[in-house]
């Protein structure tokens, strides 16, 4: 279990020689608590992705320092992020990473196979409430990207984790469908003592109440 992410004097470092914006991230000390909801808003190229790639520790070109409950993640192995992926950190990336040539089933279930943490039935009841079980069989590839949006956004809270980082995961959708993504996810989370973590450009996920940070 992870309880705090903690981001001390962090910077890509691509934006090292470079003046930046004020941020509440870059170059300063941010605690993340399990549980918080977080929103993290930012221009285009401000480093959105490339902060949840950092946490996620599928990237690691940046100064400063990323914590785990005081443990630098700089120091983790191969077999520790794979076993915090598939327990503690949840990942929606900007690009979906879904397999086109699956299903909306086939793609949400292979995520859950690896944990089988959620029962078939309660997939099927969010893929109804967001409005995809119509497209249950249908490759992905031939989805619209709204579609495709809410099928990994199901993906993504599909195993155990006490975060999870969502990168502008409704920027395709309208209202109704954000607010009912929101409340798939906030219930995920709850059920959980999770915290989320998203960013946006513009269109926010609607989660209640937020701690919105800027970077």
């Amino acid at each position: 279990m992870i309880n705090e992410i903690r981001i001390e004097n962090a910077l890509p470092k691509v934006f090292v020689s470079e003046k930046i914006p004020p941020s509440d991230v870059w170059r300063a000390d941010l605690t993340l608590r399990r549980g918080g909801r977080y929103l993290i808003e930012a221009a285009s190229g401000g480093g959105k992705s490339s902060l949840c790639a950092y946490i996620f520790g599928a990237r690691t070109d940046y100064e400063g320092r990323i914590l785990f409950d005081g443990e630098d993640t700089a120091s983790f192995g191969i077999d520790r992020w794979q076993e915090i992926r598939r327990r503690a950190i949840a990942y929606l990336p900007q690009e979906l990473s879904l397999f086109p040539e699956l299903t909306a089933w086939e793609n949400i279930r292979l995520k859950n196979r690896l944990t089988d943490f959620v029962p078939d039935s309660k997939i099927e009841e969010w893929m109804e409430r967001i409005g995809i079980a119509f497209r249950r069989d249908y490759p992905c590839g031939r989805m619209s990207i709204g579609q495709q949006q809410r099928v990994a956004i199901i993906r993504s809270i599909c195993q155990p984790f006490d975060f999870i980082l969502l990168d502008e995961p409704v920027s395709h959708l309208d209202a109704e469908n954000n607010r009912i993504a929101a409340r798939i996810i906030s219930e995920a989370a709850e059920t959980q003592g999770a915290a989320i973590i998203s960013t946006s450009v513009g269109n926010p996920l609607l989660l209640d109440n937020p701690v919105r940070l800027a970077l």
